[in-house]
This record gives C-alpha cells, sequence and structure tokens, in this order.
C-alpha cells in the first residue's frame, strides 16, 4: 500500500556522485535524520523526516549511482528500493552545469513505474561555467516537472518538494516522453515482454524487465530463471542471438539525451577558459597538483592541530583534574571502591577520550570542506601516477585518504574499485593510513613526551606510517598479486561553493558516532580494565592485569617498554584505539594527585621507548570494528591476514626504531 494512503508521503531522492543531492537532503531534513546501513548491505543508508504544509514527508536519499545496471551494491540499493518499497515519488537530482551527463541516470529511473521529478540544482555553478540551462524547455521536451535549484542557498528546495507532491497525489497523469530503444531490436524487445507476460512477480514490470534481459542483466535474468523457466527456455535463445542489443539501447537513450540537450542548453562559445579550467591547471598538474597536494594535507594537519591542542589540554586538565576532583569529594560518603570506579575508572579511563574532541571536529570539518568544493576527486587524479606504484590507480586513493579520518569507512569505501586485485591490496593498506583516533592518542601524548619537538614527532610518525604503507604495498602487490596493473577512469565534479551546512552535519554525524562509541564501548573497557586492574589486590602491582601485563614485557623490552601499563594500553586499543589513553588513565590514576595524567604517563618511558611506542600504536592491528568491516568486505582470511600482518609490522618497526634512536 502506499505511504500516502496512510498521509505519510515517501520520497526517494536519486542522483549521480557529486550533484549536490547530499545538500538538498540536508537542507530539506537539518538533524532530523537516520544514518545506517541498508538492511544486509554495507551501502550507507540515510532517511529523514520532515513536513510541508501539513503533510509528513518520509526523504530517502538513495546511494549516488550513474546507472541502474545492478552493477554495483549502490546500483543494486536504488533500484531495489524504488520496485520494492514503491516510493510516492522520486527526486532525480541533476547538476545543470553537466547535463548531458546526468541525464542518462535519467533515463534509466523513467523506465522505472514510480513518477519523477527532476531537481534542476548548480544553476548558479553552470552560469559560472558559461552554460544556460533552460528549465521550461527541458520540462516541455521531457513532460516531466523540472524546478531550478540552487540547493547551496536553499534557492527552490520548498518548490521541488511542492512539485514533486503535486505529482505524488496523481500519479496517473505522468506521461514522460521515455527514451526508446533503436528500431533495429525493437521487435526483438516486444517479442521478449510478449513471453514475460503475466509470469514475473508484481515487483518487476513486465517491460522493463524485458528491457533489462537485452542489456544482459544477470540478476533479472536470474529472476526470470526462477519465476518462469518455460518462458526462459524461449527467451534465451533470442537473447543469445541478440547479444549486441544493449548497444541499441544506449544508443537511443544517448540520442534521446542529445535532443533535450540541443533543446535546452546554451553552451559557451568556443575558447572561453572557465573557473574549473584555471584552477585544474595547477591541481591536476603532475608536479603542481602533487605540490599543491602535500601542501593542502600539511595545512589540514597543522590547522588541526594547531588549533585543536590548547582545547585538547584544557580539557584533559578539566576532566581529569577539576571534574575528578569535585566528583571524588561528592563521593566521600559513598563506598571507596565505589568512588574508585567512577573517579579512576570512568572519569580518568573514559573521561579524558573526551579531550579528543577538538581534533575530531577541526578534522572532519577540513575533510568535509575539501570534499564539498570538489578537491577530493583531484586528489585521487594526481595519485593516480604514485598509487600505480603499489600496483593501484588513483580510485584507491580515495578510500585511503578516508582513513585518516577513519579505517572503518576506508575500508567499506573500497567498494568503489571495481577490481578485485586492487580492492584487496587497498582493504589491506587502509588500516596503516593513520586514524583520527590514533592521531589523537599521539597528539596527547607526544607533547608530554618531546615537549617543543612534538610537532616534529608527529611528522615524523606520520611520515613512518606512509612509508610503511608503501613499503608493504609494494611487497604485497610483487608477491601475493603478482605485479597486476589496473586502469583508472573518474569524472571531475565542478568546483563548487562550499556549503556550510552540509560540512556542519558531516562534522555532527561523525563527532555524534565518536561519542556513542566513548559512551559505550570506551566506557566498558574502561570498567573493565580498573576492575582488573583492582582485583584481587591488595594493590595494582598484584593484579590480573598486571600478572598479564608483565607475561608480555619480554615483547615490551623490544622496543625499549619495561613498563607493563603500556602494554596493556596497546592490547586494550584493539578494541578502540582511544582505549590507549582511558587504559593509561586508569593504570596511572594512581600516581601522583597534582601531575596530570601526560605528564605522568612521559616520566615513565625514555624518549627513544617512547618514539617506538608511539610508532608501534600508530602501526599496532586494527581496531576490532575495523576487523570485523574487513571480513565483511572480504572474509575471515583477509581479516586474519591484516592482524598479523600489522602485529608484526608493528612491533618490527618499533624495535628497529627503537635501536636506532637509543643508538643516537
Amino acid at each position: 500500500m502506499s505511504s500516502e494512503a496512510a498521509g505519510l508521503v515517501t520520497i526517494a531522492l536519486a542522483g549521480q556522485p557529486n550533484v549536490g543531492k547530499s545538500t538538498v537532503f540536508n537542507r530539506l531534513t537539518g538533524l532530523n535524520q537516520h544514518v545506517g546501513n541498508w538492511p544486509g548491505k554495507t551501502v550507507e543508508q540515510k532517511t529523514g523526516e520532515m513536513e510541508y504544509e501539513g503533510t509528513p514527508i518520509r526523504l530517502v536519499d538513495l546511494p549516488g549511482t550513474y546507472s541502474l545496471t545492478a552493477n554495483s551494491e549502490e546500483e543494486r540499493v536504488a533500484r531495489d528500493f524504488i520496485l520494492r518499497e514503491r516510493p510516492d515519488v522520486v527526486i532525480a537530482i541533476v547538476n545543470a552545469a553537466a547535463l548531458e551527463r546526468n541525464l542518462y541516470l535519467l533515463a534509466e529511473l523513467l523506465v522505472l513505474p514510480r513518477p519523477v521529478v527532476i531537481g534542476l540544482n548548480m544553476m548558479d555553478v553552470a552560469e559560472s561555467q558559461g552554460v544556460r540551462v533552460e528549465p521550461e524547455v527541458l520540462e516541455a521536451a521531457l513532460k516531466v516537472p523540472v524546478v531550478p535549484l540552487v540547493a547551496s542557498r536553499n534557492q527552490g528546495l520548498l518548490p521541488l518538494v511542492a512539485a514533486a507532491l503535486r505529482v505524488a497525489a496523481a500519479p496517473g497523469a505522468f506521461a514522460p516522453l521515455r527514451p526508446e530503444i533503436r528500431a533495429t531490436h525493437r521487435p526483438v524487445l516486444a517479442a521478449i515482454a510478449a513471453g514475460l507476460a503475466g509470469k514475473l512477480p508484481p515487483l518487476y514490470p513486465t517491460d522493463w524487465a524485458a528491457l533489462k534481459l537485452l542489456e544482459g542483466d544477470a540478476e533479472i535474468a536470474a529472476v526470470v530463471r526462477a519465476a518462469a523457466p518455460e518462458a526462459w527456455d524461449d527467451i534465451h535463445p533470442l537473447l543469445l542471438k541478440h547479444e549486441d542489443a544493449y548497444l541499441d539501447i544506449a544508443g537511443g537513450r544517448y540520442e534521446w539525451i542529445a535532443r533535450m540537450v540541443r533543446a535546452a542548453v546554451v553552451r559557451p562559445r568556443a575558447g572561453v577558459v572557465t573557473i574549473t579550467d584555471r584552477l585544474d591547471r595547477v591541481a591536476t598538474h603532475p608536479l603542481g597538483g602533487l605540490a599543491l597536494l602535500l601542501g593542502v594535507l600539511a595545512a589540514v594537519f597543522w590547522l588541526t592541530y594547531a588549533a585543536a591542542a590548547p582545547l585538547v589540554s584544557l580539557l584533559g586538565r578539566a576532566i581529569s583534574g577539576s571534574l575528578a576532583g569535585a566528583v571524588r569529594s561528592a563521593l566521600t560518603p559513598a563506598p571507596s571502591w565505589f568512588a574508585a570506579f567512577v573517579v579512576d575508572g570512568l572519569i580518568r579511563g573514559a573521561g579524558m577520550v573526551l579531550s579528543f574532541l577538538p581534533i575530531l571536529v577541526f578534522f572532519f570539518a577540513l575533510i568535509g570542506l575539501l570534499e564539498d568544493v570538489g578537491y577530493m576527486a583531484r586528489m585521487a587524479y594526481v595519485m593516480d601516477r604514485f598509487m600505480h606504484r603499489l600496483g593501484l590507480h588513483g580510485k584507491s586513493s580515495l578510500p585511503l585518504f578516508l582513513g585518516f579520518g577513519c579505517n572503518i569507512p576506508a575500508v567499506l569505501g573500497t567498494r568503489i574499485i571495481e577490481d578485485r586485485r586492487a580492492r584487496l591490496l587497498t582493504l589491506l593498506l587502509a588500516p596503516l593510513v593513520p586514524c583520527t583516533a590514533r592521531l589523537a592518542v599521539v597528539t596527547f601524548l607526544a607533547p608530554a613526551f618531546f615537549g617543543e619537538l612534538a610537532t616534529w614527532a608527529m611528522v615524523g610518525l606520520v611520515a613512518l606510517n606512509l612509508v610503511v604503507l608503501v613499503v608493504v604495498g609494494v611487497a604485497l602487490n610483487k608477491l601475493v598479486f603478482r605485479g597486476a596493473k589496473t586502469a583508472f577512469i573518474m569524472e571531475m565534479p565542478l568546483y563548487h561553493v562550499p556549503n556550510l551546512r552540509t560540512i556542519g552535519l558531516f562534522v555532527w554525524n561523525n563527532v555524534w558516532a565518536f561519542l556513542k562509541k566513548a559512551g559505550s564501548v570506551i566506557v566498558v573497557v574502561a570498567a573493565i580494565v580498573w576492575a582488573l586492574s583492582s582485583w584481587p589486590g591488595p594493590g595494582m602491582e598484584h593484579s590480573v592485569l598486571a600478572g598479564l601485563g608483565r607475561a608480555l614485557t619480554p615483547i615490551g623490552a623490544w622496543i625499549g617498554v619495561d613498563d607493563w601499563r603500556f602494554i596493556v594500553a596497546l592490547l586494550t586499543s584493539f578494541v578502540a584505539k582511544e582505549n590507549t589513553i582511558a587504559t593509561l588513565g586508569v593504570l596511572f590514576s594512581a600516581g601522583e594527585r597534582g601531575v596530570g595524567l601526560a605528564g605522568r604517563v612521559a616520566a615513565a618511558l625514555p624518549p627513544s621507548a617512547a618514539f617506538a611506542f608511539l610508532a608501534v600504536q600508530m602501526l599496532f592491528v586494527p581496531c576490532a570494528a575495523t576487523v570485523a568491516a574487513t571480513r565483511q568486505e572480504a572474509g575471515w582470511r583477509w581479516a586474519l591476514l591484516s592482524v598479523v600482518m600489522l602485529l608484526a609490522l608493528s612491533l618490527a618497526v618499533g624495535s628497529v626504531t627503537y635501536q636506532v634512536l637509543s643508538r643516537m
């Protein structure tokens, strides 16, 4: 039953990547949105609620796709939602500055049995590029409602929703001008449709299924074989005889697109140089682009730590000093063990992780800015030549860049890589990119360990990680994947003014995810660490945790660490990297009360061992969630290989680092 019958209208947002679909979704739903995964899928699902003139609306942001051919999980999710959930209307967001490319997805949407409204976005960008699109002419040519938008400025969004509701209220009146297959194969398409008539599940429209069979869609072929085996026996020989039919299908769509563009688009005169062209002369230059990329990354890290470090220090002192003292005083009537649990276990353990918040806010804001203006794609392009040294291509750099935020989306992001060999290699390398959690641990400890040299120490640790990534990538490519190469094809989005609301929501969603983890996993681990460090007693030195840590100190001696508390902190970082600080906060809480955690930790290690410890921390086994994501994407064999490889690498690099530094 349509959701409209229950008073709720479901609108699906569809569009290619980089068309501003997320901006439209964020503008319309604000914070009233939910982010998760589609059931049984690794693709992100976004749903939101809004109301327009008393009508409640559920807005579903479909994954960005270039087509609906079911070659990727994103494409399957998008078309399955439209087929199975039957939204009241689909809003297709298209980029006015690149209309010809964007209309191919629209050509496929119009064949599906749901009404469509077009949001013609980035009209300002098109104008800056010298492209003039006439919405009224396009609407008359397509016979589909077309609403011009500048989503970044909140222009046209409410008229777009109003148009969608009008179409949803009268779906029977929707009669668009759909693309047709070229004449050569029209009789074949008609014969297939006649053979399927009345034999498919209601989810699959006969004409659409016939078209997909001619395109060679394996998923629809499997549906037909299962639902109508007799019809399949008649149709299959026809499909084999006309394997080239997909050319006439695509050709018919491109001819349809060309007619629409000729009718509604006025191109700039020949020789006009656009802003994007001027910027890309530097941003995509083999040398200038690489210099710019290094400068941008350096600026991101410098701005993050220069702005966040004072706030991190301030929060750390407030949590471990003022807050802990106040809570301890308030709990004076309570049993001593309970006060110790709350203050030393929770506040000085899990609570210290909250001091990372400024780092995360600044880092995600800068990454969101680069993504929103369109520079991330240029990063991938510039990195293409370098990535080929690892047997990869520029597209692999996108999930690796995501790894600076979190290794989990980096692993999940490898799904954009079509070649399985390149995907597996990128998946194994992703945990070697230092995520914000590892960087936050280093940012917290490096100033205490190295004082004024902390910035250089952090740069050296990040550089060490990247050198190891290169060496491991070359070795894996030659030894495991036998030096195979892959090609790289990618669309460059136009530069545009960033949308502060979109960036703000990106920061909020990531920070909120961190806070939920801090409020659940990290609190639980801190509580367990405190309990194991207190039992059976008397004192921490006689606890279960101390026994485990001492049993592993021979391994710690390889990196110059003979204090069992650091070994335990490394082990707990497997659950979440932030647990390193939470664990050290618990284990060092019995130290001198007037000295902050960083000072007490720094006094326990000489500089050479401290640097080696941080090097191991940066390269240590992925967190449990990253391992789970790796298993989900590639299976247990590759997940275990990742754990074993990084365990061996971290200890080897830490040992060599300690030996070299201790002799200097």
